[in-house]
């Protein structure tokens, strides 16, 4: 198989949790690479996630809106991009049931307006061919819907069944990004990747949220029973999977990356628990400010990923100790807890 150089990557959401590590990890790995950065730093992105940067002079950031489309435009010519990897997203699922409108307007409309901008620069006006410009769009798990007790996990043939707005608009642009690819021939690949955690993850998310409550002695919420299950993938891990797929996946093609890693919720914040009673034994046990909440609407009972395609494609699989990286997150995310721009 015929392996894909990115020269000039353009990186959107490079400013947020996933993407700065992506920017990191290209940065550091490939000496040809240039990338530039498109993030509207909301809520979600934070300039801190780029800070010592390796071989920062090969990084431009611009401060912007994937749904400009004369802006997107101008970047893709500019600089003269021929690789796009789409991390930009509205990714919060409480979020997206107070307000779903954000989600449409980012994940639809903004997945769309970076389709047709790279159709008509790449095919219309350039003329390039496949090998010569990839668009790599980041999904989720979660646009595959609830899995069942015993079910196996999810594969890249399992039917399409999101419950949340944010997983509703996350399978659509997952449609979008495979018809630009059967109409028009525009080059893509796509993954779906389970729940990641690391460094600057935003403090909304559970990882986080866990880590804070005992470094203040504040409840930890958790919903419902804590029965639902996730599977955990560490960044660094995802990213040099993304990679992976970039280089060396077929176009057209989808692969799952997750991190065999599953964890029912309330065992995850227990174990959590755990690490931070080793580190802030003042507080411990910090078991003890467990507090279960009602439920969310709509919350997914497991998720899990079967990376069988990409094992089996290029010989990735996780790389991570859980015990080492979960211990390692907590110290960082301790670290920076008065970090209120911590994403």
């Amino acid at each position: 198989m015929t392996r894909y150089q990115p020269r000039n990557v353009l990186v959107t959401g490079g400013a947020g949790f996933i993407g700065s590590h992506f920017v990191r990890h290209l940065l550091a790995g490939d000496l040809r690479v240039r990338i530039l950065n498109l993030d509207l730093l909301t809520y979600a992105g934070s300039l801190r996630n780029l800070e010592h940067l390796p071989d920062a002079g090969r990084h431009t950031f611009v401060r912007g809106d994937i749904r400009d489309r004369p802006l997107v435009d101008r970047l893709l010519r500019e600089h003269r991009i021929d690789t796009v990897v789409h991390f930009a997203a509205e990714s919060h699922v409480g979020r997206s049931i107070a307000d779903p409108a954000d989600f449409i307007a980012t994940n639809l409309q903004g997945t769309f307006n970076l389709l047709e901008a790279c159709r008509a620069c790449w095919l219309d006006e350039e003329g390039r061919r496949p090998g010569d410009c990839r668009f790599h769009h980041i999904s989720t798990d979660e646009v595959y819907g609830s899995l069942a007790p015993g079910a196996p996990a999810f594969t890249e043939q399992t039917a399409y069944a999101p419950n949340s707005p944010y997983s509703a608009t996350k399978a659509g642009a997952d449609h979008l990004v495979r018809s630009w690819f059967h109409t028009w021939g525009l080059p893509v690949t796509t993954s779906n990747c389970s729940n990641n955690y690391g460094p600057h993850q935003h403090r909304e998310k559970l990882m986080p949220t866990v880590i804070r409550a005992c470094a203040s002695g504040a409840p930890i919420p958790v919903f419902g029973d804590g029965s639902q299950i996730r599977d955990w993938l560490y960044v660094e891990d995802h990213c040099a999977a993304v990679d992976t797929v970039i280089r060396q996946g077929r176009v057209g093609e989808v692969y799952n990356i997750g991190g065999d890693n599953e964890w029912v919720n309330i065992d995850l914040v227990r174990e959590i628990c755990a690490v931070m009673d080793g580190l802030l034994p003042a507080g411990a046990p910090h078991e003890r400010l467990i507090e279960f909440v009602e439920d969310r609407p709509g919350h997914d009972w497991r998720y899990a990923i079967d990376g069988t395609r990409i094992r089996e494609a290029f010989g990735w699989r996780p790389d991570s100790d859980f015990g080492e990286r979960l211990a390692s997150t907590c110290r960082w995310h301790l670290d920076h807890a008065c970090d209120s721009r911590q994403s």
